[in-house]
């Protein structure tokens, strides 16, 4: 039974994969295009939603979204932030809201094979042992801010190994109460039972259902750098919580 079972996981990752790389060559050609100047952003935002949209669909995987304040509610810009347990994280995102946001994230995104489209430019890059480098990412973040745009972060800065959540960085809430804008925190419930990160033999892929809970915003009026921890455990203890009520 062992051996059927991480031969689906097999069988279904090559098909994620072909699919993954068939719904990023054929949008390829647009995204370099798109890309290429800050004015066609938007473009390429777009193209990146409909490319999560493929992948998704062609590979059995289903995302239903919990909204616990209206959609039409929910202030932009904002600062996003949610667990990270599975690469389907960032594709899902894209499911969720259709405004145009960006994400920050870790500067080895830039270096993987198609993939890395999605971080050009556009996204933020952030090389962690850097501190010019976070510096220079924080700085990008908060003119994205200040141009309308909503910033998408993972406060444990990585994907953890083991399924409990990592403990959270200060960064984005920092940010968010620099800025005053408000803090929408996101639980992905299953994303990892998805797509596991490790081993192509060893993890789990398959297609299903998962869901992402979006809790109402956490306004950051009057907040100062006091606050920043006190914010950062709020937000963790919310996402914490939920993640394991819904395993």
């Amino acid at each position: 039974m062992g051996f059927i079972r991480i031969l689906f996981y097999v069988v279904w990752k090559i098909w994620f994969f072909i699919v993954f790389a068939l719904s990023f060559l054929i949008f390829y050609p647009f995204l370099l295009i798109f890309l290429s100047r800050r004015r066609w952003y938007f473009l390429g935002f777009y193209c990146q939603l409909v490319i999560s949209r493929l992948i998704c669909l062609f590979s059995g995987l289903v995302l239903i979204p919990e909204y616990r304040q209206k959609k039409s509610e929910i202030p932009w810009p904002v600062v996003i932030v949610s667990n990270h347990s599975s690469y389907l994280d960032i594709v899902f995102s894209y499911l969720i809201f259709h405004k145009y946001f960006v994400f920050m994230a870790k500067f080895e995104l830039n270096k993987a094979p198609l993939f890395n489209v999605f971080f050009k430019d556009m996204q933020i890059s952030v090389k962690r042992a850097s501190r010019m480098d976070s510096h220079r990412a924080y700085m990008r973040a908060m003119e994205e801010l200040d141009l309308g745009h909503s910033v998408f972060l993972f406060p444990e800065g990585t994907i953890p190994d083991a399924e409990e959540i990592k403990s959270f960085k200060n960064g984005p809430f920092k940010l968010a109460i620099e800025k005053q804008i408000p803090i929408l925190p996101i639980t992905f419930t299953k994303n990892r039972r998805l797509l596991e990160n490790g081993g192509f033999f060893k993890s789990a892929g398959r297609p299903g259902v998962t869901r992402a809970i979006i809790h109402p915003i956490i306004s950051t009026k009057g907040m100062d750098e006091k606050n920043i921890v006190a914010l950062r455990e709020r937000v963790f203890n919310l996402i914490h919580s939920t993640y394991l009520q819904n395993q």
